[in-house]
């Protein structure tokens, strides 16, 4: 009972995580921890994926651990790549996969930057003209 709860909310939370790199940057209240949030992340893949394979993500390798629990096997290196089997039924590309998720991370990572460091942020005139 607990695995099950466990396994359901590390795919809440790794959902949440994905939701959030790829529109965080749009709401100005939430730009700057969109920036933390991408840059842990970029950390997770690049820096600790040194040691533990590129693109490792903690999150992952938790739930993992969970779903062997549960008598899961055989599980992709990628929970993006294991949901988008789940959600679609059949096995998708591995490369278009990474493709995608990569793709979709540094564009929103530059849209990061951007709205965060150079986009001039615009005031309203309030003399009539």
């Amino acid at each position: 009972m607990f695995l099950r709860l466990a396994d359901i909310l590390l795919t809440l939370l790794h959902l949440a995580i994905i939701s959030f790199n790829l529109f965080g940057w749009i709401w100005k209240r939430t730009r700057r921890l969109h920036l933390v949030c991408v840059l842990l992340t970029a950390a997770c893949w690049f820096i600790l994926g040194i040691w533990y394979g590129w693109g490792y993500c903690p999150v992952t390798d938790l739930e993992w651990h969970i779903k062997e629990k549960l008598g899961e096997h055989n599980l992709p290196d990628s929970f993006i790549k294991y949901f988008a089997d789940k959600i679609s039924g059949t096995s998708v590309s591995t490369s278009l996969v990474d493709t995608v998720t990569a793709v979709a991370f540094f564009t929103a990572a530059a849209l990061s930057v951007y709205v965060n460091f150079f986009r001039q942020t615009r005031r309203r005139n309030p003399r009539i003209e």
